[in-house]
């Protein structure tokens, strides 16, 4: 946390690279360029940059209206999706100089490099550019030094051959960076999985935990729980004969899909004929409550000390999503669900899914599930939180 005589300091510097100015929020899209770049810290300050909001460029107050709706709309730039990694930042209002103004602190990422849908920007003396080649490479180097998050973490039992090279280039390298950048690109493959963080940069020749989950040929070979298991009972109990059973291996860009055809074609569809005029197909189960639910588990599981698999047991009643790993850092078992409590075991697994569009906003995948369940008529999911897993009940509509 920045003092208010720190903020004073830098919003009366017009020369430093550490600060932006905007006389109003109506430019999304440049006030998170500027977020993106103060989050790569390319010059490497290891300090914060600052965006003052209603502030003009010589550093005179712009009479902007410092209101609540406008700090909520700043704040959610944070987890909107369309800058990743998730930057660590803070908003808030604050008296400077005699002025209001909305303040966005945005503290360096420790996993660049960051970008904005699909482009890296950085600070370039007092202007922001998007980020050469070079550039990018630069700031690649230096998560070397850092405590990484296990996801990011070199698979020294693995290499380059391990990967399916043609699958990162064909489905993935298009989802995560844009089509201006793709044009003009001239980065080698290995540049490019570096760049995306599927390899290690202090350990060449190896993918991360991420990149070998998203295009490792077989990823459970080597990290033993990386598969969904599906099993759906005729009955009400584990007891009761089984239906059907499906182990789903390989990449995540191959088992999402997978595991949405599987949950479609499990669900079963009435017809009400009674009710009106027209013919009203009722599910018993909303398809989208069901995909956020089991993608949530993808998503926020522990790789890294369980080998058992996420697990989906289908009842004649209910569902069960079991994935391995408790709350993790700001969640608890007393907030667990609530909106706007979420955090990451997973950083850049949440960002391949938020690429590849399994993810459309962070933090709203238990908002939509519950409010999708409850436009259907099921009862409000279950959720029982340990410390070695989360799991799920999902009933079906009466």
């Amino acid at each position: 946390m920045m003092t208010d005589q720190e903020l004073e300091s830098l919003a009366k510097d017009i020369e430093s690279d550490r600060v932006e100015r905007k006389s109003s929020a109506s430019d999304g899209d440049k006030i998170r360029e500027a977020i993106c770049a103060f989050a790569n810290d390319l010059p490497n300050h290891q300090k914060a940059g600052v965006i003052f909001i209603g502030a003009k460029d010589d550093g005179s107050y712009a009479g902007l209206e410092i209101t609540n709706e406008l700090l909520l709309k700043l704040s959610s730039m944070r987890s909107d999706g369309n800058i990743l990694p998730v930057p660590s930042m803070i908003v808030q209002k604050c008296t400077l100089c005699g002025s209001n103004m909305a303040v966005i602190i945005v503290k360096p990422s420790n996993d660049p490099p960051v970008r904005y849908k699909g482009v890296t920007w950085i600070r370039v003396g007092p202007r922001r550019d998007r980020a050469t080649r070079e550039e990018e490479q630069h700031l690649a180097e230096k998560r070397r030094s850092r405590d990484l998050p296990y996801d990011l973490r070199p698979l020294t039992s693995a290499s380059l051959d391990d990967l399916d090279l043609e699958l990162f280039r064909r489905v993935y390298l298009p989802s995560a960076i844009s089509p201006e950048v793709l044009d003009e690109n001239d980065r080698s493959i290995d540049q490019q999985l570096n760049a995306l963080r599927f390899t290690a940069s202090d350990s060449p020749g190896h993918p991360t935990v991420t990149g070998f989950l998203t295009v490792g040929k077989m990823p459970s070979d080597i990290i033993s729980g990386a598969y969904v298991q599906f099993l759906r009972l005729d009955g009400v109990d584990l007891s009761d004969p089984i239906k059907n059973h499906h182990a789903l291996h390989g990449p995540l860009l191959d088992i999402l899909p997978r595991l949405d055809d599987l949950l479609e074609i499990n669900i079963s569809v009435s017809l009400d004929i009674t009710s009106g005029p027209m013919e009203i197909r009722r599910p018993d189960y909303p398809i989208i409550a069901l995909q956020q639910l089991t993608r949530n588990a993808v998503m926020h599981r522990d790789y890294e000390n369980s080998n058992a698999p996420v697990r989906i047991t289908w009842f004649n009643d209910r569902i069960e999503v079991q994935n391995p790993g408790g709350p993790f850092g700001q969640v608890t078992r007393e907030n667990f669900g609530k909106l706007g409590i979420t955090d990451y075991r997973n950083p850049h697994i949440s960002e391949v899914m938020k690429n590849l569009g399994y993810v459309q906003q962070f933090g709203m995948g238990i908002p939509y599930a519950r409010k999708e369940l409850a436009k259907n008529g099921n009862p409000e999911p279950e959720f029982i939180v340990e410390t070695s897993h989360i799991q799920v009940v999902i009933r079906s509509r009466p």
